[in-house]
């Protein structure tokens, strides 16, 4: 253990803990602490930051919104307020988050960052190893470990030739608020998601002059058909069809709609929008406006980055452009295989659950470990997978309390 400033060690303690431990306070943890708390179970629950819902808080955009309708986006057991729009702003949804964990009385013990987090084959329990903020360690002890950190737990920002050598500004899409303070100038955003594509119209809309780097295909598709929501129509779709034809169904809506994307940059994958969500878990992009401002040449389309230099970009088309400023909007990652030591390999080298049949299972791991929010179905998935092993995890609680009680051993 490393000694602190002053030479000393840093205060260590142990905490047995009385039900799971909650690695996270996002959607996905109070999601599966409202469920155990719907249960009678006690929990705790570990946030790195001083507050829930971090990404939601501190790394997103002003205008961002729910890209899905609200009733694809709600957390169990409580609905949005019926005066929310159809499509909540971000600080709608903070307020609701902030509403939903004061119904639960859910407390989160904030400014603990987990380092670690071990099965103990002898005892049979976890050992999950946090930081406080002001450098106390504590070992929290359960026999259930619930990871709610999220697929998008650290920021992913390519490794690009020349990038000390750009004058100007550099950041990535956490650290962008508003175009307001970019008009005027000449700004690169490499990645063309939903972020990507957002980004680069409210650039637009303040004045800015938006370049999008495109390194690989991508589906641009109207986040509404026939007046109700893409995502709700293939939904209702892939109840009676096959994914292959449903993707085909929005793919010929989505040209009637937009056009060929093709034509202004935007190469669509082989793979159809939902088919590649499946494999790869990358969405689709429903346009909220972006579309229009390219088709007009107000938002241009580039090719991938080669290299930065001083004034500029080069592209691997082999032109070169000048730039005030990048922004990075190549999305997140996991972070789990830092600090979970995970023998039974129930996480991949990059963070997520292993593929396994079925699907549904890859909630559950061994030994007691939980997963909330690693399915790629957004939040309605994971307020699924919170109903399941809340559920889980409650009756295996229950019959050790029964045990308890009749003055038997837990085995």
């Amino acid at each position: 253990m490393q000694e602190q400033a002053n030479g000393t060690s840093p205060r260590q303690s142990s905490c047995l803990v009385n039900g799971p431990i909650i690695v996270g306070a996002g959607p996905s943890g109070l999601a599966v602490a409202a469920t155990l708390r719907q249960h009678s179970v006690p929990f705790t629950i570990l946030e790195r930051s001083n507050g829930i819902a971090d990404l939601w808080t501190n790394r997103t955009y002003g205008r961002l919104r729910l890209h899905l309708p609200k009733v694809f986006c709600e957390l169990p057991h409580v609905r949005f307020p019926p005066d929310f729009p159809i499509y909540p702003s971000k600080h709608d949804f903070l307020r609701y988050l902030h509403s939903y964990a004061a119904h639960f009385s859910i407390a989160p013990l904030f400014g603990r960052a987990v380092t670690q987090a071990r099965f103990d084959e002898a005892a049979a329990l976890w050992r999950v190893t946090a930081v406080a903020d002001g450098g106390e360690v504590t070992e929290y002890v359960s026999k259930w470990l619930v990871v709610a950190s999220g697929e998008n737990a650290e920021v992913v920002v390519p490794k690009v030739k020349g990038r000390e050598r750009f004058a100007g500004e550099v950041l990535h899409s956490s650290e962008y608020k508003s175009g307001e303070r970019f008009k005027g100038k000449r700004v690169l955003v490499v990645g063309c998601g939903n972020s990507g594509m957002e980004m680069c119209l409210d650039l637009c809309e303040h004045g800015a002059i938006p370049f999008m780097s495109v390194r690989s295909g991508v589906h641009v598709l109207p986040r509404e058909m026939l007046w109700s929501s893409t995502f709700g129509i293939a939904m209702k779709l892939l109840r009676w069809l096959p994914v292959k034809l449903v993707d085909r169904l929005l793919l010929l809506a989505a040209k009637m709609a937009l056009g060929d994307t093709e034509k202004y940059g935007l190469k669509r994958p082989k793979l159809g929008p939902l088919e590649i969500k499946d494999v790869t878990g990358k969405s689709p992009v429903l346009d909220v406006g972006a579309w229009s401002l390219i088709k007009s040449g107000n938002i241009k389309v580039v090719a991938e980055v080669e290299s930065l230099g001083c004034n500029g970009a080069r592209f691997v088309d082999g032109s070169e452009m000048a730039f005030d400023a990048v922004i990075f909007a190549t999305g997140y990652r996991s972070n789990v295989p830092s600090w979970l030591q995970d023998a039974g390999g129930f996480f991949t080298e990059d963070g997520k659950p292993r593929a396994r049949s079925p699907a549904s299972s890859n909630w559950r791991g061994p030994n007691g470990l939980y997963c909330i929010g690693f399915s790629g179905k957004g939040l309605l998935g994971a307020g699924n997978d919170a109903l399941r092993a809340a559920a889980d995890i409650a009756g295996s609680w229950l019959q050790e309390q029964e045990q308890a009680a009749a003055g038997i051993s837990p085995v």
